[in-house]
């Protein structure tokens, strides 16, 4: 039987899983695999230099799959912002009905799309964040705990803490980000109330995904712990792969007398980063990577991804359900007769 969830039967989709936007990564030939595949592909709208670029990348996956697949569109504080009204009408003009939108002060673009019945999913690592957003009308929240590659927020509540709140409060279907790249962690998002899960760095160490098989292979190879959170001292914390540039900026960070970002910038710059997935060096610039790259071993298909996750998934729902059965049906009665009458 087919997964049931507000997130499956909203979207159209089979397996409850989003492949996030990615910047440098989120092109047409992931996001149509991922959608090939039954859960939800997701082109990143900034990765392309234009509007009409990003018109002719939606063009392109729309050749490549014809299920449904999603555009990403993040706003980031910028001295020259990018002309996101004029990507969210690309997205609209093209008919793509669902997009995830995150970054600062998303209103005016989800309004936008809102009116023409766009489905949106938001990006928050926070309770107070996703509150604001339930009130900007968005369909689902994705929840961003501290495991999560990239921008993790300056307040470092892990998922365990953050879907259990949002359970409690938000009144809106959310789904889990951070940490996710199994069948298990599918199951246990599921158990915590969400209606799907949302992953990145595990999409990167897939055939599919267009980076370096360098960079693939890092990932494979690394731990749980090697990762870095750069920038902080600036309140614009980013989880990154560790290597010799996190390394070099950190120092700077905690070191530096002046206390300037240009100081640092130099090192973070996101054109460098860009060329690692190209070059194959892990070392050439910084690069966003999850907590999660400790439970990736190896770089499957997005199909073969999604099956495994899918049956996995299921293995250990029916795992949790053979934990319990009702007394009269095989439970363990011992120790109920010794129960109070009333609790």
């Amino acid at each position: 039987m087919p997964f049931n969830t507000e997130l499956t039967r909203k979207l159209g989709i089979r397996i409850p899983v989003v492949q996030g936007g990615m910047q440098w990564v989120g092109y047409a030939e992931l996001a149509s695999a991922v959608s090939n595949a039954g859960g939800l592909g997701i082109l990143t709208a900034l990765t392309q230099p234009t509007p009409e670029d990003l018109r002719k990348e939606i063009r392109k996956c729309k050749s490549m799959t014809d299920k449904p697949f999603g555009v990403n569109i993040t706003l980031l504080p910028s001295i020259n912002p990018p002309p996101y009204t004029e990507f969210a009408q690309v997205v609209i003009d093209e008919g793509i009905k669902i997009v995830e939108t995150a970054g600062n002060s998303p209103g005016p673009v989800i309004k936008m799309l809102k009116e023409h019945d766009t489905i949106i999913l938001h990006k928050c690592t926070t309770i107070r964040h996703a509150q604001s957003a339930v009130k900007l009308g968005v369909d689902f929240l994705s929840i961003d705990g501290f495991e999560c590659a990239g921008h993790v927020g300056e307040h470092d509540i892990t998922n365990f803490i953050l879907l259990s709140r949002a359970r409690q409060v938000l009144g809106v279907p959310f789904i889990a980000s951070g940490g996710f790249a199994d069948g298990q962690g599918l199951a246990a998002a599921l158990a915590l109330g969400a209606e799907g899960i949302n992953m990145g760095t595990r999409f990167m160490c897939t055939a599919e995904a267009p980076i370096h098989e360098k960079i693939k292979q890092a990932i494979v190879d690394a731990q749980e712990t090697d990762t870095d959170l750069v920038l902080r001292r600036w309140k614009n914390t980013s989880r990154l792969f560790r290597n010799k540039v996190t390394e070099a900026a950190l120092k700077i960070e905690k070191e530096s007398t002046t206390g300037e970002f240009k100081e640092v910038q130099p090192y973070v710059a996101g054109s460098r980063g860009r060329q690692v997935f190209l070059n194959g060096d892990k070392d050439y610039g910084v690069w966003t990577a999850g907590q999660v790259i400790g439970l990736i071993h190896d770089v499957p298909t997005c199909n073969e991804l999604l099956t495994r996750i899918e049956v996995d998934a299921v293995e250990a729902m029916d795992r949790s359900r053979s934990m319990y059965a009702p007394i009269g049906e095989g439970g363990n009665k011992q120790g109920y007769d010794k129960l109070p009458a009333k609790l």
